[in-house]
């Protein structure tokens, strides 16, 4: 009778492959998140940059755009000043301290950079201010005021909307370290669990789930291909840390993939968690990935919800814990053909067998009814299922013709499914 392995909760499963040792590969999204990809000669780049310039300073580090405002300011109160020192010194302003100024008390490249300063910022110190003798200075002050409220909107704009950005969401919603593979309901199932950290949760949310494999030609050429997975519970409300199920079944790309198949695969598992923020009203997504060597055959995640008498107390210690489990090491598609072969000879030796029917034969007897109800009526053909171990042969049936007559003896291997004795 054909018979399989299982991982052993007491036991660690190490799976040779024949490639040896497997460099470390780069991953495609990383585990916070975010993209291991450059671009490079993107034809006019910059200017596709500058035609975007609110996302491009969305996207830009901090400490840059920090730069990039100050700088702005300080270029503007300079340019402006230059302005009014060239003003002053056309008027006479510098060398005719008599002269009716165009800006009083500007005498000084120091004062005319001054008075834009004042101007830009509404300071006002009350020492320096505009007369009415130049038109050509007020319509310079007019324009630096105006320019002035588009640098604060701008600068206003920009730091609000990075501080509302998604990645910065992101970090508040967690995926596991690793993904596990056990039997969830009699199917093989790939799990991962996603946890939001925050008292405040999203409205709604949506996982998904690829497998993504890079393809490397002789020639050079990279191939990268995405396999959906179907995912049973793909629509969630994230209030407490929910384990994320992919039942492996036909369809699957993982269906004929076993434990020694999934340590020689190269593939990398993207996951991915939509969802609106009730606090702000945006869109985010939080995502990660898994390599082979981060997907755990046999293993489960231990429970870290607790009920209380006033509230669900969720352990956060326990998010990434794991405990290991008895899953078979051979495929989804290797495991469903013998569990249906094994209920299917169940089904068939729980039948009576036509020869032992309930009825007395028709034929005279010496012997009394009474004895004749009870050897062919009463005694019904059993059926004893022995669970067997891995090294355990098999058990013999009986010789007799009168014992085969009334016993059946099936042998199957140990099964996550079947845990009882049924005589």
């Amino acid at each position: 009778m054909p018979k399989y392995l299982s991982v052993n909760p007491f036991e660690d499963i190490s799976v040779k492959t024949e490639n040896g040792h497997r460099s470390k590969k780069q991953r495609y999204i990383r585990k916070e998140g975010s993209c291991s990809v450059m671009f490079r000669h993107v034809p006019e780049e910059w200017v596709l940059f500058v035609n975007d310039i609110f996302t491009t300073l969305v996207e830009i580090r901090w400490r840059v755009m920090f730069l990039i405002f100050a700088s702005s300011y300080i270029l503007s109160w300079l340019f402006f000043g230059i302005l009014f020192f060239i003003i002053a010194l056309a008027h006479g302003d510098i060398k005719d301290p008599n002269n009716d100024p165009c800006v009083y008390e500007v005498r000084s490249f120091t004062a005319a950079f001054l008075f834009s300063l004042e101007t830009q910022t509404t300071i006002g110190y009350g020492f320096r201010g505009m007369s009415e003798n130049c038109m050509i200075a007020i319509i310079i002050v007019t324009i630096q005021d105006v320019m002035s409220c588009f640098i604060d909107t701008f600068v206003i704009g920009i730091v609000v909307a990075k501080m509302a950005s998604a990645r910065k969401r992101a970090q508040t919603v967690g995926f596991s370290n690793r993904a596990v593979v056990n039997l969830r309901d009699g199917y093989m199932c790939l799990s991962w669990r996603i946890g939001d950290f925050r008292r405040h949760h999203m409205v709604e949310g949506s996982s998904c789930a690829q497998i993504l494999h890079t393809t490397v030609h002789t020639t050079g050429e990279i191939n990268i291909t995405y396999e959906d997975l179907v995912i049973q519970q793909k629509d969630i409300i994230l209030v407490t840390p929910t384990t994320i199920s992919h039942r492996i079944e036909p369809g699957s790309p993982l269906y004929k993939m076993s434990l020694e198949d999934l340590r020689k695969a190269d593939f990398e598992l993207l996951v991915s968690f939509t969802y609106t923020d009730d606090s702000t009203g945006m869109l985010h997504q939080s995502r990660t990935s898994y390599t082979v060597d981060e997907i755990l055959w046999g293993h489960l995640f231990q429970e870290m919800i607790r009920v209380s008498k006033k509230h669900y107390k969720v352990d956060y210690n326990l998010f990434n814990n794991t405990a290991k489990v008895l899953v078979p090491v051979v495929s989804a598609e290797e495991y469903e053909q013998k569990k249906n072969k094994n209920e299917k000879q169940l089904r068939l030796c729980a039948q009576p067998s036509p020869r032992h029917s309930p009825r007395c034969s028709p034929q005279p007897s010496s012997r009394s009814p009474q004895k004749c109800d009870e050897e062919n009526c009463l005694n019904d053909p059993t059926v004893t299922v022995e669970l067997m171990q891995d090294n355990q042969p098999e058990p013999n049936l009986p010789t007799t013709e009168t014992e085969s007559q009334h016993q059946e003896t099936l042998a199957v291997p140990r099964d996550p499914t079947i845990t009882e004795q049924e005589t």
